[in-house]
C-alpha cells in the first residue's frame, strides 16, 4: 500500500507541476508578450526551456521544501524517516496537500487571478499536516516563508520604481524609437532570466515534496540530494505546463494591472529575476514568482504616477495573495480527511 501511495504522489506531484507551469506562464512572458518583445508562441517556447534549465541549477529549494515545512516523524524518531507501519498515514498528508495546492490552482487560473503555486503547496502541506496532527515546523514556515512572503512583494516594487526612475533619467534626451526596439531585444534577455528563476524556484517545490515522500518511506536517506530523475520529471513536466500557456493570467498581467512598454518590461523582469535567485541560492527561500513579477510591473508602472497602475486589479490580486494559504490549507485539510476516511492506512 506504501508503495502504491508514493507512486500516486509522484503521479500527482508532476499534475502540480503541470498546474503550476500553466498557472505561471505569465510570469515569464506577460510582459515581453505584452510590449511585442517576442510572439507569444516563441515565449512559451523560450519558457519551457529556461525551466528546464533553472530546475536543474540548484535543491535548495527543495529541501526546505521537504525538510522545514511538516515533520511527518513522530517525536523520538530520526527527523526525516517515518517507523513502519506509520508511513502510509503520512504519505496521506503529501498527498492532501498536493490536491490542495492543485485545487487552489485550477480555481485561480478560472478566475484569472496571478496567485502563488508556491504559497498554494506550503499551505496544503500546513492545512493537511494540521489535520492529522502533524508537527508544523512553525520557526521555519516564519522565517522561510512568512517573512519572504510579506518583504519580496515590498522589494520587488521598491527597486522597479527606484531603477525605473533611474532608467528614465538616464534616456530622457534619447529617440523614442530606436529606444523602444534596444528595449525589445533586451526584453528577450530579461523573459529568459525571469524564466530561469521560474524553473530555479518553482520547479523545486514538486522536487520537494516527492523527496519528502521518499524520505517518509526510506528510499532517500535523510540529507540526501535530490535524485535525477526527480529533477528532470519536475523539470519536463512544469515547462510542459508552461508551454501549454496561461493566457488568462498572462492578461491580467500584461495589460489590465498597467501599459507596458518595453522599458519598463525589461526593468520588470530584471528586478523579479534578480529576487528570485537571490532567494533561492542565498537564502534558500521558496519565494512566490508571481508576487515577485506582479509587484515589479507596478513598481515601473508608479513611475508614471499612481494613476498609471490599476489599484483595483492590484488589490484583487493581493487579496488572493492573502488567502492563498489559509484556503489551500483549508483544501488540503479536507482533502486529508477524506482520504483517511477512504485509504486503508
Amino acid at each position: 500500500m506504501e508503495a502504491a501511495l508514493v507512486v500516486v504522489i509522484v503521479a500527482v506531484a508532476l499534475a502540480f507541476a503541470w498546474t503550476n507551469g500553466v498557472h505561471d506562464a505569465s510570469n515569464a512572458i506577460a510582459t515581453s508578450v505584452s510590449t511585442r518583445a517576442l510572439t507569444p508562441r516563441a515565449a512559451l517556447v523560450m519558457a519551457a526551456v529556461m525551466n528546464v534549465v533553472g530546475a536543474l541549477l540548484g535543491t535548495s529549494v527543495a529541501e526546505t521544501i521537504a525538510t522545514r515545512i511538516v515533520t511527518l516523524a513522530p517525536p523520538g524518531a530520526e527527523p526525516g524517516t517515518v517507523p513502519e507501519g506509520m508511513a502510509g498515514a503520512a504519505l496521506v498528508v503529501v498527498l492532501a496537500a498536493l490536491v490542495g495546492a492543485i485545487g487552489w490552482n485550477l480555481l485561480t487560473w478560472r478566475l484569472g487571478m496571478p496567485s502563488s503555486s508556491s504559497y498554494a503547496l506550503i499551505g496544503g502541506l500546513v492545512g493537511a499536516g494540521l489535520a492529522g496532527a502533524y508537527a508544523i515546523q512553525w520557526g521555519e514556515v516564519m522565517d522561510r516563508v512568512v517573512w519572504p512572503l510579506l518583504l519580496s512583494p515590498v522589494i520587488g516594487f521598491t527597486l522597479a520604481f527606484v531603477l525605473m526612475t533611474a532608467l528614465l533619467w538616464a534616456i530622457r534626451g534619447a529617440r523614442p524609437a530606436p529606444t523602444t526596439r534596444r528595449f525589445r531585444a533586451a526584453q528577450t534577455v530579461s523573459a529568459a532570466a525571469m524564466a530561469l528563476g521560474h524553473g530555479l524556484q518553482d520547479a523545486q517545490k514538486t522536487m520537494g515534496v516527492i523527496l519528502l515522500a521518499l524520505l517518509t518511506v526510506g528510499w532517500a536517506a535523510p540529507g540526501s540530494s535530490v535524485p535525477l530523475w526527480v529533477k528532470l520529471c519536475s523539470a519536463a513536466a512544469i515547462s510542459l505546463g508552461t508551454y501549454a500557456g496561461g493566457w488568462r493570467i498572462i492578461r491580467t498581467l500584461g495589460r489590465r494591472l498597467i501599459h507596458l512598454d518595453p522599458a519598463r518590461g525589461f526593468v520588470a523582469e530584471s528586478v523579479a529575476a534578480s529576487v528570485l535567485y537571490v532567494a533561492a541560492m542565498g537564502l534558500h527561500a521558496p519565494v512566490s514568482t508571481t508576487q515577485t513579477i506582479t509587484s515589479a510591473i507596478a513598481g515601473t508602472g508608479a513611475t508614471r504616477g499612481l494613476a498609471a497602475v490599476r489599484w483595483g486589479v492590484l488589490r484583487s490580486i493581493a487579496l488572493t495573495w492573502a488567502a492563498t494559504i489559509p484556503a489551500a490549507g483549508l483544501l488540503g485539510a479536507l482533502a486529508f480527511w477524506l482520504l483517511r476516511a477512504v485509504l486503508p492506512v
